[in-house]
């Protein structure tokens, strides 16, 4: 881990009922790695798949896997069947870069993570997407990704600039240890 960096959220991924994403939010310093990132989400909904097969499935999942010393991805499942992935990146970011928050600055180094760090961070994702869906001019996804592109001609994914830059915050906001976001 870098000198003076605390682990931090490098992905915020919102996946929907038939396995399409709907949001995929990246940050410093993986705004540029898209693709690799939609691989890491689309890998960590086979754990998804095998514990709903298992039936040793909750809300929080926690670690999904671990993809290196590096990165890791944690999941959260709604009782609607939208999957919350958030992928921590370790190393985190640079003090220049950590967020806002000044409790977060001079935290000391974390060695690993429990699966109760995240818990904030869904429970602030699920409450952005719970607002999205309060709004009367969202319709959210009900058929599979086929039909949706077929009947409207656009894709499911959220184009919400409020659910977007709520994202963004609650990704800058994070760190482990964090209560409430």
């Amino acid at each position: 881990m870098a000198l003076g960096s605390t682990p931090a959220i490098a992905c915020i991924g919102i996946i929907g009922q038939h396995d399409n994403p709907l949001h995929i939010s990246l940050f410093s310093p993986h705004e540029n790695e898209e693709l690799e990132m939609q691989f890491l989400l689309n890998s960590s909904l086979d754990i998804f798949d095998i514990r709903l097969k298992n039936k040793t499935i909750d809300q929080d999942l926690g670690l999904l896997h671990a993809v290196d010393e590096r990165l890791a991805t944690y999941g959260w499942l709604t009782n609607t069947g939208i999957k919350f992935i958030v992928a921590i990146d370790m190393m985190g970011r640079p003090p220049a870069e950590t967020t806002p928050n000044p409790q977060a600055r001079n935290l000391p180094p974390v060695l690993g993570l429990r699966d109760s760090d995240l818990r904030p961070a869904f429970k602030a994702i699920q409450s952005a997407y719970i607002a999205l869906l309060m709004n009367p001019f969202y319709t959210p996804e009900t058929r599979t990704p086929m039909q949706t592109m077929h009947a409207t001609g656009k894709s499911a994914e959220i184009t919400s600039m409020r659910f977007t830059n709520e994202m963004r915050r609650i990704g800058k906001m994070w760190y482990p240890g964090i209560a409430t976001i």
